[in-house]
């Protein structure tokens, strides 16, 4: 895991000071939630446990899907080595059929135990 975060201040054209950050971070992981109501729901992070407070809305951000299909558990994750690839990955998974999704995290689940 790499991780390079740097700041710049910057002045606008208006003369006001704003910031400018840039994280680089290779902990990527594509996520499946199983909702209340059996439906799943596929996202992107690099920091699991803050994306999970979003969903449930305990902190600013997160999908109003999950909110509103709350509660839902962490069924599925896998790591990958880049945002691009997370998000290609993320993309692939949100194509298959719901069918296709409990068959990957079956075969996760398999793995594991």
């Amino acid at each position: 895991m790499s991780i390079l975060i740097y700041f710049i201040t910057k002045i606008n054209k208006h003369g006001k000071k704003f910031f400018m950050s840039t994280i680089l971070q290779n902990n990527w992981l594509i996520y499946i939630l199983e909702c209340v109501d059996g439906s799943l729901y596929c996202g992107i992070t690099n920091n699991l446990e803050k994306r999970l407070k979003q969903h449930k809305g305990e902190i600013k951000g997160g999908a109003k899907y999950t909110r509103s299909h709350w509660p839902c558990k962490l069924v599925y994750e896998e790591k990958s080595a880049s945002r691009s690839e997370a998000l290609k990955r993320e993309l692939s998974i949100k194509k298959m059929s719901k069918v296709e999704k409990q068959a990957l995290i079956n075969l996760v689940s398999e793995n594991i135990s």
